[in-house]
């Protein structure tokens, strides 16, 4: 049910600018300095926003610091099961409850944490969380912040447009739509309430065995991704009031371990680092991006103390800031991931982080335990007010930017008229048709026809899908081929196939023209392996699509064609699908190296690898 005591405007007018200021208790005289009382004016003014900060507590000036999950729909009416799960995990019943009681400065959401089951919802979320807030003793707006990279890591799904990921967008090697995806997204964004997006993700994938960014990277060249990375920075900042944040600094490319489970060593030398990982990070800083976020990594050559970065004072501050000159707002990837926890508790890495020169402290396992730590600190002397202020009042300029102190809260009629709108999904689908890279194509074999090869079997893993995609991708693929008029048969075989699996599709080859089959992370001892060599021994011609990371082609010597789409959401998917069915060319050019499988220091498909079906 939508959140009718929080915000929601149903087909009401929002709250105006003239109550949003009343309800925070004295805003607009603190926010009037210099002889006006206009809000916007006044909050870009570093005196304004200092007034604010001299009138805060101690406490709200910690809280401020501070960006948090919270479980539940509604800000104040969540399901039972939410209730349940912030009370044991945050010691609160609701998103209400928790802005009362620590006076968070943002919140994140989550899909896992039921905040984001469909726009009209989220709206009224945002706007619950922002009255919770305003209502508030000198109550400030709520950065509400997600991350929406777009590719295999969304947190708002359809009815919105999604858009293929990073790697994707490198294989399109198209600046202009790395900009329209961020001005598209960031309008879509700004109408539900989110104005803090952790994206463009500036790591350069130059480990094939990374486990954590791969596709998310907009690929191996440090130039051509600093310029996918600067043109989405400028697509968010055309797109009006959301904020982009790269990440994750130093760079996270070039890892072989997850720092969400573990702590990942990066052994680039400080010349290596220069040439490979700071490019995106530069361009993004000369294209005034709002937020950069930090990575749980440690990198030797750039500070030996072995502290991850996120908690060093020369990455953040000796680099970042002075070498790099960013005045921005720097937020940390989560607190709750393994690679922060390694060495410290959770009580001294908040503490360390701000040391290091970090703005905002991101979900921490504890926000009770983190909360009071730095308060703590501040109170024995170890973390100066003066040093919170510094940090607050870049989180302050950043809501001023963005217009939250005007414009807290979002409307339905927004919701409708700019989320998921058909100019919008046309665009996304355009968009992924110049991302679909044909790396093989042995005698022409694509693009199929109709008329020689109608029956076709869909088949091949089917990994969870992406948040708000539909999926399976066998499912989706099969149909998007239907709809081009093949007689489809969906298998899921999944990415590990039993051999009684292997031997069902085999049979079910026997009763088609031609075989698509999806793999996904394909490895030399994978049965995935084994079940494209047994369907290829049917005879029966074989297209693979590779529908995460494009390495799989080097485990597929004999497959006569292979696509990569880069992810397995439903507009990379049907882009696939059109591609097959030669309704589009393939346009995409491999973004990263794809080495042989025998010999990995060797070759096979080099960066701006890519066939069409021009016959020139």
């Amino acid at each position: 049910m939508p959140d009718t005591s929080t915000g929601s405007m149903g087909n009401t007018a929002p709250p105006s600018r003239r109550t949003v200021l009343a309800a925070g208790a004295g805003l607009t005289t603190a926010l009037a300095v210099g002889g006006t009382a206009h809000a916007g004016a006044a909050t870009h003014d570093d005196r304004g926003l200092r007034a604010l900060i001299a009138r805060m507590t101690l406490e709200e000036k910690v809280g401020q610091l501070f960006v948090m999950r919270v479980y539940g729909h509604s800000a104040t009416a969540p399901d039972q099961a939410d209730i349940d799960a912030n009370l044991k995990e945050i010691g609160v019943r609701t998103a209400a409850e928790l802005v009362a009681r620590y006076r968070v400065g943002g919140i994140i959401y989550f899909t896992w944490a039921h905040n984001t089951r469909d726009p009209h919802q989220i709206a009224d979320l945002s706007n619950g969380i922002q009255r919770a807030s305003l209502t508030q003793p000198r109550g400030l707006p709520v950065l509400i912040s997600t991350d929406q990279e777009h590719g295999i890591v969304c947190r708002v799904g359809k009815p919105a447009t999604l858009f293929p990921g990073a790697m994707a967008i490198g294989a399109g090697g198209s600046r202009s739509d790395a900009r329209t995806l961020g001005r598209v997204a960031g309008r879509e964004l700004r109408a539900l309430g989110i104005r803090q997006n952790y994206s463009p993700v500036a790591d350069v994938n130059v480990n094939p065995a990374n486990p954590v960014i791969g596709v998310r990277s907009f690929g191996a060249d440090p130039a051509a991704a600093a310029g996918m990375v600067a043109a989405e920075v400028a697509g968010y900042q055309r797109s009006r009031q959301v904020a982009a944040t790269a990440k994750h600094f130093p760079g996270h490319g070039d890892t072989a371990v997850d720092s969400h489970y573990g702590f990942p060593v990066i052994t680039h030398t400080r010349e290596q680092w220069e040439t490979l990982d700071a490019p995106p990070f530069r361009a993004a800083v000369r294209a005034g991006i709002d937020s950069i976020m930090t990575a749980h990594i440690m990198v030797p050559a750039l500070d030996d103390s072995g502290d991850p970065a996120t908690l060093s004072r020369p990455i953040l501050t000796g680099i970042l800031r002075e070498e790099l000159g960013y005045d921005g707002v720097v937020v940390t990837d989560s607190l709750g991931m393994e690679g922060v926890r390694t060495k410290y508790g959770d009580d001294r890495v908040p503490v360390l982080a701000l040391k290091a020169g970090v703005d905002q402290l991101l979900n921490p396992p504890s926000l009770d335990v983190a909360w009071n730590a730095v308060l703590k600190a501040v109170q024995d002397g170890e973390l100066t007010e003066a040093r919170l202020d510094e940090s607050i009042l870049r989180v302050l300029r950043l809501k001023a930017k963005l217009r939250l102190f005007d414009e807290p809260y979002v409307s339905q009629g927004g919701v409708d008229r700019h989320v998921g709108t058909p100019s919008h999904l046309r665009v996304a689908d355009r968009i992924a048709e110049r991302t679909t890279t044909l790396l093989v194509n042995t005698g022409r074999l694509l693009p199929l026809s109709r008329r020689t090869h109608p029956r076709l079997l869909v088949t091949g893993a089917d990994p969870a899908s992406p948040s708000g995609t539909t999926g399976p991708p066998t499912g989706v693929l099969a149909a998007a081929l239907a709809e081009l008029g093949f007689t489809t048969t969906a298998l899921s075989t999944g990415t590990a196939p039993s051999a009684a699996t292997i031997a069902r599709a085999v049979a079910a080859a026997g009763a088609a023209d031609a075989v698509v089959v999806g793999t996904y992370n394909v490895t030399a001892a994978s049965a995935q392996k084994a079940l494209v060599e047994q369907l290829l021994a049917t005879g029966r011609p074989v297209v693979a699509v590779a529908i995460r990371n494009p390495y799989d082609v080097a485990h597929l010597p004999a497959v006569p064609a292979c696509l990569a789409s880069y992810s397995w959401t439903d507009v990379e998917l049907r882009a696939a699908a059109r591609v097959i069915a030669g309704r589009v060319s393939p346009r995409g050019r491999l973004p990263v190296p794809v080495q042989r499988a025998d010999d990995p220091t060797r070759v096979l498909y080099p960066v701006g690898h890519g066939l069409s079906y021009r016959r020139d």
